[in-house]
């Protein structure tokens, strides 16, 4: 039986403003989701947006609280950051990626989203020719919003076929053309979960060094594969990378999952020495300065976005970056909170006729983390994404974000301990209002 009926969100989506919930965005699906807690008083299980929920690093709020006693907050940060931030930067991706960068070549960003912003507008005019972002999907709708701020082209791919060595063909194709400039993904991945292999970093790392295309790695949910321990400074495993494979490289670094400190906006992008340090003249003639790739994107772009970051929460950020290289916090153990719950929640779901979409990486089942993918029977994500908000569920349509399969992006952040009971009894309902004689996955 249905929690809410048809009427009901229906009129939610016109007065939120929602034109079609089959394609809702994140945002929308939000404004609907509440809107319905309002109006009924009945709780939403909430697997729509991607904010951390669980407690913010306390030693963050501590170092920031003591910076402000301290007075920084009555002088402009320096554009490039704190020193304090980027010697611990350099000293964190050392420690857990096993990767040499220089303090000077790491960057804070008011949030990755900001970080992406900069990165896109400096890759995009540093080559004539090369203007186009290049999407292995599924990936974060967003970055496609900014390249349409700034005008630019992307090209993308469903990467569910092409995992391991079929990857190499496919980017091939994709990059023969010779006018991309820039490859995205995230690692793990936002919305599927799924993790990029050594195999494939390879691939990408040499392809980008042949083809003179920059990798941007979004690495947000940063050492949250929990298949492996990746929370012990300077011992293997370490958090994989392309870094390994090419010169080519930008990686993002959030405090917001890793660190739960979302709210304070704060982000590093980590350039390699070799990108920070090169010439390229249509930047030097665009900008009217020396044209060198990192500067320009600190001075030129970044600065014209948003003047620096808080200075404030740039020593919060260098303080958890610090502690956790020296071993005192281990960010990984705090956010395995997030394992637990989405195995919890699949369960519920595959018990209840739900298939996983995304359910392999290259050679290994996918893990547990932040998010994950399901799809039911033949149903299409936008029809499931409506017929959930029926039975109290939020989710977002996996065609948001690039996927070619069916299927909605589950979310495990806003998940709690007295919700998983709720959850099944909406689920069973769900199932049973929705009988399917097989759950075979159609591609």
């Amino acid at each position: 039986m249905k929690i809410f009926s048809e009427e009901l969100v229906e009129k939610a989506a016109k007065e939120c403003k929602v034109a079609d919930l089959s394609r809702a965005t994140i945002g929308e699906v939000l404004l609907v989701a509440q809107y319905l807690e309002k109006e009924t008083g009945i709780p939403f299980i909430r697997m729509d947006q991607g904010s951390p929920g669980l407690p913010v690093n306390q030693a963050g709020v501590e170092a920031e609280k003591a910076a402000l006693d301290r007075g920084v907050g009555s002088q402009y940060p320096a554009a490039a950051g704190v020193p304090e931030l980027k010697e611990a930067a350099s000293r964190f991706v050392k420690a857990f990626l096993d990767v040499d960068i220089s303090a000077r070549s790491c960057v804070p960003t008011v949030g990755s989203v900001a970080g992406s912003f900069g990165s896109f507008i400096a890759c995009t005019q540093r080559t004539p020719g090369k203007n186009k972002v290049l999407f292995i999907d599924p990936g974060f709708p967003i970055q496609k919003s900014q390249l349409r701020v700034i005008g630019a082209d992307w090209v993308e791919f469903d990467i569910y076929p092409y995992r391991g060595e079929a990857l190499r063909g496919k980017l091939e194709e994709m990059l023969q053309e010779g006018d991309i400039a820039a490859i995205i993904y995230s690692n793990p991945n936002n919305p599927a979960w799924i993790c990029l292999e050594e195999e494939e970093l390879a691939i990408i790392g040499e392809l980008a060094t042949k083809h003179d295309v920059i990798v941007m790695e979004d690495l947000a949910y940063f050492c949250m594969d929990f298949r492996q321990d990746m929370g012990h400074p300077f011992e293997p495993p370490y958090a994989p990378t392309v870094a390994k494979y090419t010169d080519n490289y930008i990686l993002m670094l959030s405090s917001s999952k890793i660190f739960s400190y979302a709210g304070q906006r704060m982000a590093l992008v980590c350039i390699s020495d070799k990108l920070f340090d090169r010439h390229f003249p249509a930047l030097a003639e665009r900008y009217k300065d020396a044209g060198v790739f990192g500067q320009t994107l600190i001075a030129s772009i970044l600065y014209m976005i948003t003047s620096g970051c808080t200075a404030s929460t740039q020593y919060a950020y260098a303080e958890m970056l610090r502690l956790s290289t020296e071993g005192k916090i281990n960010f990984v153990e705090d956010t395995r909170e997030y394992a637990v719950r989405a195995e919890k929640m699949k369960k519920i779901f595959t018990d209840n006729g739900f298939h996983i979409v995304y359910d392999y990486d290259a050679t290994q089942k996918v893990g547990d983390g932040f998010f994950f993918t399901i799809g039911y029977g033949n149903m299409s994500g936008g029809d499931l994404l409506k017929e959930l908000l029926y039975y109290g569920v939020s989710s977002i349509s996996l065609s948001t974000t690039g996927s070619k399969q069916q299927g909605v992006r589950a979310c495990t952040s806003r998940m709690k301990d007295n919700l998983y009971g709720v959850m099944e009894e909406r689920m069973k309902a769900f199932h049973e209002d929705h009988p399917i004689e097989n759950n075979k996955k159609t591609i």
